[in-house]
């Protein structure tokens, strides 16, 4: 309100002390129709002011509300994060004690490093993937004979004197003797044993099946070694001093068939037995074998005697022989058991696998075995 309305205002309320009612309305009537524009103005001046307060008032609100609901929004998200990163951790919370600390991740990308504890799902193969054993055994080659005791006793017939001859007419006929040996042979165990707990017996399912075939091939290994000693020290020594591989070979199957024996297998090692097939005719003269060597069914052949390789045999030696003359003696064959009572199996919760047997090699007639070097010379 203006200063001149306040004044007039003063003026009237002054002038109207002590008069009527009536008198006081007809001067207040008076006084708006007089100044009526004026209120109205200030009525008008009052009403935009407030109007314009009201308007920055909404705009101020309205603003607020949308920060409030830009927090509520990340609020709710972020509780939803939460929210999931319990119930992804909800045992761990569940199973936590007082005190301890529990960890919860928050969401993210799943990853076997990142969201997975412990081994994932293997697959196996109990097909176990093991050492080769050896292609060929001594006792592959040689005869068999079962015993019952520990001792294989054959007899040697050596001739005497004297010879079966023509008879002269008249004259008294020839007279020869013959002498025997005993020859004895003993047995004894090729053995080994293996020790596992039944706990790696019962996680190791493969095992089971593993473990024999893996005594088997090294038991088979130690009785080749074995016989592969007794053979070296009883076959007859090769003279042959000259010839390449293939060459004394044959000179040695020669030296036996004129002896009266029937070689049927020759015995090489796998090195000398692939560099025969690369025998030169001679220097520079390109490769080449004589007509009696073949390669039938597999096997390289000299006039139809087998040529076999055996690891068990060093490089450069050979046998050439009549291998019926050779026996396998056995007292007991070759066995596999196991104990959960042997020592202190019982109380430690393990078992005991054995192989063995109790067997010997009997080269029946040494001169129908020749044994040889093929680096020997003059």
């Amino acid at each position: 309100m203006d200063a001149e309305l306040k004044e007039q205002l003063g003026a009237l309320t002054l002038k109207l002390e002590g008069k009527s009612q009536n008198e006081v309305k007809s001067a207040i009537e008076a006084f708006e129709v007089k100044n009526k524009e004026v209120i109205d103005n200030q009525i008008k001046e009052v009403k935009e002011s407030f109007e314009v307060q009201l308007k920055e008032l909404q705009n101020h609100a309205d603003k607020l509300d949308v920060k409030l609901q830009e927090k509520t929004k990340k609020e709710m998200v972020k509780g939803d994060a939460i929210k999931s990163a319990i119930n992804e951790n909800f045992e761990a919370i569940k199973s936590v004690r007082k005190g301890q600390a529990v960890q919860v991740k928050a969401v993210g990308d799943m990853t076997l490093g990142a969201s997975l504890t412990g081994d994932q799902p293997r697959t196996y193969n109990y097909d176990v993937v093991s050492v080769p054993g050896q292609a060929l055994n001594v006792s592959d080659l040689a005869g068999s004979v079962s015993i019952s005791g520990g001792t294989y006793t054959f007899v040697k017939v050596v001739k005497g004197e004297g010879a079966i001859g023509a008879q002269t007419e008249g004259a008294s006929k020839s007279q020869i003797d013959y002498d025997y040996t005993m020859v004895d042979v003993n047995t004894d165990f090729i053995a080994g044993f293996a020790r596992y707990s039944k706990k790696m017996a019962n996680n190791l399912p493969f095992l089971e099946s593993s473990l024999p075939n893996e005594l088997r091939r090294d038991y088979l290994i130690s009785e080749n070694a074995a016989f592969n000693t007794v053979l070296a020290g009883a076959a007859t020594a090769s003279t042959l001093t000259s010839g390449n591989s293939i060459e004394r070979l044959i000179a040695n199957v020669a030296v036996l068939e004129g002896i009266n024996h029937v070689v049927n297998g020759i015995v090489i090692s796998p090195a000398d037995y692939w560099s025969i097939l690369v025998t030169e005719k001679s220097t520079g003269a390109g490769y080449g074998l004589p007509g009696v060597v073949t390669f039938d069914g597999g096997i390289l052949r000299i006039s139809g005697i087998p040529i076999y390789k055996a690891t068990w045999l060093a490089a450069n030696k050979y046998f050439v022989g009549d291998w019926s003359r050779v026996k396998k003696v056995v007292t007991e064959g070759l066995s596999l058991d196991f104990s959960e009572t042997e020592g202190s199996n019982f109380v430690k919760n393990e078992i005991t696998a054995r192989i063995e047997a109790q067997v010997a090699l009997a080269v029946e007639q040494p001169s129908a075995l020749i044994f040889g070097d093929f680096t020997t010379v003059a």
